[in-house]
């Protein structure tokens, strides 16, 4: 019998608002909350990635804070996307080193879309960087990743909380984060993304109401006031993350604690 139940970590889709996350895990590793491994989606899949391949999320924080994010979303004429992606490519081989998944610091599942077929992919093989980059890929904004045949596009078409991932991959507990579907949620459309990652909250919000309840513990940080593209309001989102991580860590340890 093993001494604990063997933990996933799920960290959702949800643009800026996925900065949340970033204080979630701040307050884990504080508190020494094991998990044995990531399953993320979108901007969760961006979160973990950089976790995974060893970076400090204080130091992550107060980079994000001091960072102009339009320095990173290169516009061009649309083909396939209005992003081009090759700017925000050099930030993740900044922050993942450059590794592959075989080189993370704990096992990582990034979860992607293939337009080609409709499906959901795992990817867990390669470049990390690459993996990320599919995942938040949103259709019709950023251009897509092609890769061993599939285009690939943002991990929330299909799954932005993907929790079957990480039960059909063993876990016995698994901890998710939402960032998406809490109460209070604000709608702003203003351009062309607004109206695209709004359509894709709509079309994914009946499959969230299918799967959350699959979570043996669910975390929404206070973020549905905010919008998808509130970047600048990086540190607010952290401290919501911290916030709401802390508020389960009771409901956390009793859980893993009762496993048998």
């Amino acid at each position: 019998m093993r001494e604990r139940p063997r933990i996933a970590l799920v960290l959702g889709a949800g643009s800026a608002r996925g900065l949340a996350h970033i204080g979630i895990l701040q307050v884990l590793q504080e508190n020494s909350i094991p998990f044995d491994f990531i399953v993320g989606s979108s901007m969760g899949a961006m979160v973990g990635g950089i976790y995974a391949c060893g970076a400090d999320m204080k130091m992550l924080g107060r980079m994000i804070n001091n960072m102009d994010s339009k320095l990173f979303f290169d516009v061009q004429l649309p083909r396939l996307g209005f992003i081009s992606g090759k700017k925000i490519k050099e930030l993740l081989n900044l922050l993942t080193k450059r590794k592959e998944f075989k080189d993370t610091c704990i096992p990582l599942l990034v979860v992607a879309t293939d337009l080609l077929s409709g499906q959901e992919v795992v990817l867990e093989e390669g470049s990390i960087t690459e993996a990320v980059r599919a995942s938040i890929s949103i259709p019709g904004i950023f251009h897509p990743v092609k890769r061993d045949g599939m285009i690939l596009v943002d991990g929330a078409v299909v799954d932005r909380l993907p929790v079957e991932v990480a039960r059909d991959r063993g876990a016995d507990i698994i901890i998710a984060v939402d960032v998406t579907f809490g109460d209070g949620r604000v709608v702003s459309v203003n351009n062309t993304m607004d109206v695209i990652l709004t359509a894709i909250d709509i079309m994914q919000k009946q499959q969230f109401d299918l799967i959350y309840h699959k979570a043996d513990i669910l975390i929404q940080p206070a973020v549905s006031g905010f919008g998808s593209r509130d970047y600048e309001k990086s540190q607010e989102l952290i401290a919501l993350g911290r916030q709401a991580a802390e508020e389960k860590l009771e409901e956390i340890r009793e859980k893993i604690s009762r496993y048998t």
